[in-house]
């Protein structure tokens, strides 16, 4: 009878890292049943980390290939706006565009995208275009920390403060 219950609770217990190892190459593009624990699109995941620690070649990389295998709109938005934060990273902010635009054609309420666009422009000094975006993205996510940075960002380059302090040293050269 032990014998018994202790492989039941072995079956239990491992069911679910049995269930995982299948071939990730071939998730999603089998008529076979998959159970799937952890990010379904690992390239897309793997590359939005490799963006997040600051290895933003191959971020890129690794998130134009989960690209070419999203499912679903969610999973191709979401590589659409990282490719644009990625390519922001670089400094090149012509192809960060081109997600950008590419994904707001496809959503044009996906508030990520448009604060992305919005500090592409303001890199660029498009300081028009990234205000609608601002306004827009902060219409649809009125607290988004990352909306924040972009609107102080787009503050500083259009309004620019000028230190009003100005330090009288004279007394120090007095005592050299």
């Amino acid at each position: 009878m032990d014998h018994r219950l202790g492989i039941i609770f072995l079956l239990v217990a491992l069911a679910p890292s049995i269930w995982a190892q299948s071939d990730k190459t071939s998730i999603g593009h089998t008529a076979d049943p998959v159970t799937i624990i952890g990010p379904r699109n690992l390239p897309l995941y793997n590359g939005a980390e490799a963006l997040l620690s600051g290895d933003h070649q191959e971020g890129i990389r690794l998130t134009k290939e989960g690209l070419k295998i999203a499912l679903g709109r969610r999973e191709e938005e979401a590589a659409l706006s990282n490719l644009c934060a990625g390519y922001i990273k670089l400094g090149k902010y012509v192809e960060a565009l081109k997600y950008c635009d590419t994904l707001l054609a496809i959503n044009d309420e996906n508030w990520r995208g448009l604060n992305n666009r919005a500090v592409a422009y303001i890199m660029t000094n498009q300081y028009e275009k990234a205000e609608i975006d601002l306004v827009k993205g902060e219409q649809l996510k009125p607290n988004a920390r990352t909306l924040k940075i972009a609107r102080a960002m787009y503050m500083d380059a259009v309004y620019p403060v000028r230190p009003e302090v100005e330090i009288d040293d004279r007394q120090n050269q007095r005592n050299k």
